[in-house]
Parts: C-alpha cells; structure tokens; sequence
C-alpha cells in the first residue's frame, strides 16, 4: 500500500546532495525526548514537495507555478482503447508479472519497501502493490498525482543509498534524459541482494511529444540492467500490436484525427490476436516493448553480457 511522507521520512535526502538528510515540517519532532529539527524550507505543489535540482533537470521551476499542468500529460484512456488493451498479450503478462515480483519480494522481506518511479498513473498490473498492505509503496514522478508522495527527477532520486528492497519502473525510461543514469540510481536506493522490475517500450510511435526520447530492443533492455542478474526477461506484445500501432498512428497522421484514425485502424486488432500463437523467441525482434526483473548483484560482481549470449531470437 501507499506509504506516506511521515512513514518515509529518515529516507529522504536532498536532491543536489543525496548524502544530505531532508527534513520536512510532518516528520519533525515536536519534544518529548525528540530532538527538534529545522524545516527544510521546500517548494510544494498540490501539497506534494517539489524535491528536484533544477540545476541539474530538464524540469524548471516555472513549470510548477501557478496554472501547473504535468510535463507528462497522461489523459483517461477512452472505452474503446481500454477494450482494445484489454487484447494486448502485454497486458496479461504486466498483470502476471507484477503478482510475481510482489510474491518474491514478500518471500524474502519482512514489510518489504517498494519504490515506484514514474507512478503518476497505475501502469498495467501496478494495482497489485498498492493493494498489498504487506507492502510499503513509495512512488514519486515528474508530477504531483494521488498515486504519489513527492515530486523528483528520476536522474536524481532523493532517498538514502541502499533503502528499498524493489523498485519497478514501467513506462518511463523512455522519457528520461540519460536512461544509464537512472538506472545507476536505481542500483545506488536498492539494498544488496533487491530487485527491480522495468518495462520499456520498443517498437512505439512518440506517445509523450517533446519528453519521448528512447527506444530499446530486449538485448539492449538487458545490457541496460547489466548490473543485475536476470530472473526473467521477454516481450510485452509481439510484432501483432507494433503493427497495429504503426497502422493506427499512419490513420492519425492520414486524417489528422486520433478518433477517426483509431476507428480505421480497428481492423487490425486482428493482428494484435495474432500475438498470441507466435512463440516468445519469434516477437523479439518486432517486439512492442519489453519486461526484465532481476536481482542486484553485490559488491564488484558483473555478469559478462555479450551481446550473442544475450539474444533471445
């Protein structure tokens, strides 16, 4: 379940000087033995502090002032596309993944502490941590939403070194400046021995405008998380969505409509069915997106990841 900002805070640490404690006005001590420590004064948005270095992020403080709308503009997806997702081979395996990566993290950690980044929105399967009081979620994202605790750059995660026992990532790594440093970040919270799940897009049209900047095939998804050991890797949606996708957003360009150009291409959700009969080693190479869950290694282990004993196809 979500956390909140008072059960997290021994964690938080100032953005442009992670080794700097943060000290915000719900977690101070008021007496009785306590020691009484001065509120760091920090920007707020929605009531959710604005823990950022701006000096250092793409994000800048006027895009938090008044009128504030996110960087990341993610809308209520329409009945018609949340019943064409409900088709998605990816779908299904989101949902089946994130009850697996819950069942071995609550294995091995007593109160397991669990950081969502980029958890603006519920992603696909997601609901399974929030809804698991044997789990303490801690979600930030660029944007202040009720899924969240705290506004931050992934580039520079505001807690403690060696503090989370899970950190999923679904949907994001695409949109971050320098997806290398983010994931050394998610290597600096987690403690030795803690997982991280991530899903990343690979063959997918721009979906988030002037924050949309990567693409990675399932080998460089795996190079990218070089520092872990695989437990599991694969596809999210086979060659069958990326073509429905690439024939939908030729519709959207054709008729300069995303309802006509999403009517136009519904045909094609046959492809998307289509999926489910091609086995795993063949939607490599045209694959939607992928998955990888992994363990961190510990002290100076590295795996040697060539790039011909990596492929899956």
């Amino acid at each position: 379940m979500l956390a909140s900002l008072t059960e997290i805070a021994h964690l938080l640490r100032r953005p442009e000087c992670i080794e700097t404690p943060l000290f915000l006005k719900e977690a101070i001590g008021t007496g009785g033995g306590e020691a009484i420590q001065t509120e760091d004064v920090v920007r707020r948005i929605h009531g959710q502090p604005i823990l950022i270095d701006f000096n250092a992020s793409v994000a800048r403080p006027e895009d938090f002032n008044e009128g504030f709308r996110p960087l990341l503009d993610r809308k209520r997806h329409s009945l018609f596309r949340r019943f064409a997702k409900s088709l998605y081979v990816s779908t299904a395996t989101s949902a089946r993944n994130y009850k697996r990566v819950a069942a071995e993290i609550k294995l091995r950690v007593a109160k397991p502490v669990v950081l969502v980044i980029g958890g603006g929105t519920r992603g696909e399967g997601a609901e399974t941590l929030y809804s698991d009081a044997e789990l303490r979620v801690v979600s930030f994202d660029i944007y202040p939403s009720d899924n969240t605790l705290f506004v931050a750059d992934a580039h520079s995660i505001p807690l403690v070194s060696g503090c989370v026992d899970l950190v999923c990532i679904q949907a994001v790594l695409e949109h971050v400046v320098d997806p290398v440093r983010v994931v050394s970040e998610i290597v600096r919270v987690l403690k030795p021995g803690g997982f991280v799940y991530a899903e990343t897009p690979f063959l997918q049209h721009v979906h988030e405008g002037a924050y949309d900047f990567w693409r990675f095939s399932e080998s460089g998804h795996r190079l990218l998380f070089r520092e872990f050991e695989a437990i599991d890797r694969g596809t999210l949606g086979g060659p069958g969505l990326s073509l429905y996708w690439a024939v939908r957003q030729f519709w959207r360009a054709v008729t300069r409509s995303k309802t006509l150009g999403n009517l136009l291409a519904a045909p094609g959700l046959a492809f998307v069915m289509l999926d489910r009969i091609i086995p795993e080693r063949r939607r490599i190479d045209g694959a939607n997106g992928s998955f990888f869950f992994g363990v961190k290694l510990s002290g100076n282990v590295r795996p040697k990841l060539h790039p011909a004993d990596i492929y899956l196809g």
